[in-house]
């Protein structure tokens, strides 16, 4: 199909954990016209980060990436599929759709999510943070990786089996809230690259007083969301478009029955969850958040991969990098630039 396009490419096929991002960080990517990501979600998140490692990341990021579902949940394509008004589809059908996105060339500006830990590391979302259900599920079924998506299915069911609660503390500041002055003093992440996280303190400040704490601190998740999927099948927030500076922030207070709980995950794959009203389930949309583990009980995942549950910290920055979506309507962010369809068009392509 890519050559039918007019496309030439060079395949590189990663052998380790961080090998995408060790060679986007040194590469010259003036040679390519797009970077296309064949894999999972935790792929496209090696690559975003070694972009914004580069000393050049300003531009580096501006480099039109695509993804081509080839991993377990391909949530970042499952979203795309959805913005470019396709129905919801899962393996050859969704590569399918998403691989002729990318002939058809149009570009849309992406949100991207900047972390701060405890620990003092920065790092860059391109999908989600989860904490508690969601990232025990992620985490525990990856052992389960060879049934493909169905080992989300399973993990779920072993999990809500052995149902557990995390202690924490979660604030966030929602979208339209009134601006609140910072306490002068030197940038959060003036030693690192990327852009300035302007809405954040450091962690071991509160939280400023226009952002919301809440008041419960016992939780059966949290789930950070920049797009409409949390999975291939999994519709968490439809209302997501992935361009407009927002993280849709799900939390499930403790309390809630297991069959709710069910019901719930099987009303996500039409993304009809939230017309269950359930009492527990809470939205908002905000543009920062912070989450404080009160232990180390609960996992912490971001892109699907796993962190140190560690106090944690995000701002949302809009239109950041540019994704292959064929869907030129995708606003608010610039007009999409279309990529080249010639004979010489290129892009390097990478696997897991």
């Amino acid at each position: 199909m890519l050559q039918e396009a007019g496309f030439s490419f060079q395949l590189r096929q990663t052998e380790r954990r961080n090998h995408a991002r060790e060679l986007v960080r040194t590469e010259d990517l003036s040679s390519w016209d797009a970077l296309v990501v064949m894999s999972g979600d935790g792929l496209m998140h090696e690559v975003v980060n070694g972009l914004m490692e580069r000393p050049d990341w300003e531009t580096a990021i501006q480099k039109p990436l695509c993804s081509l579902p080839a991993g377990s949940g391909n949530a970042l394509a499952a979203s795309v599929n959805h913005y470019a008004g396709n129905e919801q589809v899962t393996n050859e059908d969704l590569l399918t759709n998403c691989t002729l996105l990318l002939c058809h060339g149009g570009l849309s500006p992406m949100n991207l999510l900047s972390l701060h830990t405890a620990s003092g590391s920065r790092l860059f979302s391109v999908l989600s943070l989860g904490w508690g259900f969601v990232a025990d599920v992620d985490v525990e079924s990856e052992k389960y990786r060879c049934l493909g998506k169905i080992r989300f299915t399973l993990g779920t069911f072993l999990r809500l089996a052995a149902l557990r609660t995390y202690h924490g503390t979660l604030s966030y500041l929602p979208v339209g809230a009134p601006s609140s002055k910072i306490s002068a003093g030197p940038p959060l992440d003036h030693d690192q690259p990327g852009p300035v996280d302007s809405l954040l303190v450091p962690l071991e400040q509160p939280v400023p007083e226009n952002w919301t704490v809440v008041p419960d601190h016992e939780f059966v998740l949290v789930l950070a969301l920049l797009h409409s999927h949390l999975g291939s099948e999994m519709f968490a927030a439809p209302m997501a478009r992935g361009s407009g500076g927002v993280v849709h922030l799900f939390y499930l207070r403790a309390g809630v029955p297991r069959a709710t709980l069910l019901r719930l995950f099987m009303a996500m794959e039409k993304g009809t969850h939230m017309d269950l009203d359930c009492p527990n389930l809470v939205y908002v949309p905000v543009v920062a958040f912070r989450l404080e583990p009160h232990d180390t009980r609960g996992m912490l995942t971001v892109d699907g991969e796993q962190l140190v549950s560690e106090a944690v910290q995000g701002q949302v920055h809009p239109g950041r990098f540019q994704l292959v979506s064929g869907c030129p309507e995708l606003k608010p962010g610039p007009e999409p630039s279309p990529l080249p369809c010639s004979e010489d068009s290129a892009s390097s392509e990478f696997t897991s």
